[in-house]
């Protein structure tokens, strides 16, 4: 089970790369002997998270740790061990009649790494984070003990774990809530908005929607700074869809998956191709407003159909920098953030808009706070950390944060920022665990 031998490891951005002795267990006892027997040591799932997270000397891979455990089918509750998938889940539960009440952009992502991270999606300002759904979780801490944790039981360590990014332990199984729904398809609508102030007026008006993002164009300048497609969505109802659907309506949609065979070149990816897709991309709908019925996939883990898709961004790699800026400085922000990011030249196609709503206080280690969160994809380059510590500096200016689960190259100063803020809002956290999990 357990080897020195060193392996390549990286996560979805491929930056930062290393090499770790890796631990794959499939008992209790094979993790026990793994935490005892190494100083430090971190918890790994499928690896689909940017950054750095996940990343050391030692890591505890859960991929064979991966068995449901329980699946009660009339209430939508699941049990399973940490290393499920989240694509697992979603074929057995949608032709049951029931969703992830909450997910990131990717399906295939751990339920361990859901909760270390305390992913969001489209609709924290309605559903929260993935911790609004968790019943209770099983955690393996420094000494090989098995911790119960909930809101109930053991609860600072509930907290602390969720969003902790795996420092507390190693999360061995998890039980929680699904989203009850009639077909797996999505009411989905599509709002071209010609600058910044168009698309915060349309998140405005779109709060009573389930599901809310939008898609920037970071390279506009000008009138049209800000140009973007706003996608709003619900889950569509039975009687909602046309004919054609309603035969069966909770098919589990199997498309055929596109694959990047190689790494692109460094040169494929400049300012001038990504101004053709985000051209592309902005008029492909054909009209202002697209309304249509769209499957889950499509409306929630559109890149997950491209295999390898990581591999555009060339071997060097790339970063995702998502922070968030509270809501009533969230204009004035990412109007800034955008004009630094198009005179850089340092272009991102992949640049998604959300609007957050309040998020649990006890949940003190999750990114999300009241406010506009922007993620963006770059690719690692000599002039990224010079942009990257402009960035820092904006956000720290109107009063926002990071989302640590994506960071690899954010600035000792924004760390620093960032641990004043973590010792307000730890004040009224006593006995907070600390432990060799780092």
């Amino acid at each position: 089970m357990e080897n020195n031998k060193l392996t390549p490891v990286s996560n979805w951005g491929l930056y930062p790369a290393i090499k770790a002795k890796v631990i794959s267990p499939t008992t209790i006892l094979e993790f026990q002997e793994a935490v005892l027997s190494n100083e430090q040591l971190i918890a790994r799932g499928n690896g689909r998270c940017y950054g750095d997270a996940s990343l050391q000397n030692t890591i505890i891979s859960t991929s064979k740790w991966n068995k449901f455990i329980d699946f009660d089918r009339k209430n939508g509750i699941v049990e399973v061990e940490s290393g499920v998938r989240l694509d697992e889940i979603l074929d057995v539960s949608i032709p049951a009649g029931f969703f992830i009440a909450v997910t990131p952009g990717t399906k295939f992502i751990t339920v361990g790494g859901a909760i270390s991270s305390d992913v969001h999606g489209k609709n924290h300002h309605v559903d929260g984070c993935f911790s609004d759904h968790l019943i209770h979780f099983d955690l393996m801490i420094e000494n090989g003990e098995i911790l119960r944790c909930s809101r109930d039981e053991n609860t600072v360590l509930f907290w602390t774990t969720i969003g902790g990014m795996g420092l507390t332990g190693i999360i061995l199984s998890a039980r929680f809530m699904l989203k009850k729904i009639e077909t797996s398809y999505i009411r989905n609508e599509a709002i071209q908005a010609d600058n910044l102030d168009e698309i915060f007026e349309l998140f405005e008006s779109s709060e009573s929607w389930t599901y809310n993002v939008a898609w920037l164009d970071c390279l506009q300048k000008g009138d049209t700074l800000g140009k973007s497609i706003m996608l709003r969505g619900e889950h569509a109802k039975w009687q909602e869809l046309p004919a054609r659907l309603k035969k069966n309506p909770l098919k589990v949609n199997k498309k055929l998956n596109l694959n990047i065979p190689f790494f692109f070149p460094n040169f494929v990816l400049n300012p001038l191709t990504i101004k053709i897709f985000n051209w592309l991309y902005y008029n492909k709908q054909g009209k202002n407003h697209l309304k249509n019925f769209v499957d889950l996939d499509t409306f929630f883990y559109p890149l997950d159909a491209v295999h390898n898709w990581n591999r555009i961004y060339g071997k060097n790699g790339f970063i995702q920098y998502q922070f968030v800026i509270p809501k009533e400085n969230g204009k004035e922000g990412m109007r800034k953030i955008l004009e630094t990011i198009a005179t850089s030249g340092n272009g991102s196609f992949l640049v998604v808009l959300k609007l957050f709503g309040d998020n649990n206080p006890q949940a003190y280690n999750s990114f999300p706070m009241k406010g506009y969160t922007l993620a963006l994809d770059f690719k690692v380059n000599d002039k990224l950390e010079k942009l990257i510590a402009s960035l820092d500096q904006i956000v720290m200016e109107y009063g926002g944060h990071i989302y640590r689960t994506k960071d690899a190259m954010s600035t000792p100063a924004l760390t620093d920022y960032l641990k004043n803020i973590d010792s307000i809002k730890f004040e009224s956290i006593q006995n907070e665990r600390i432990n060799r999990f780092k």
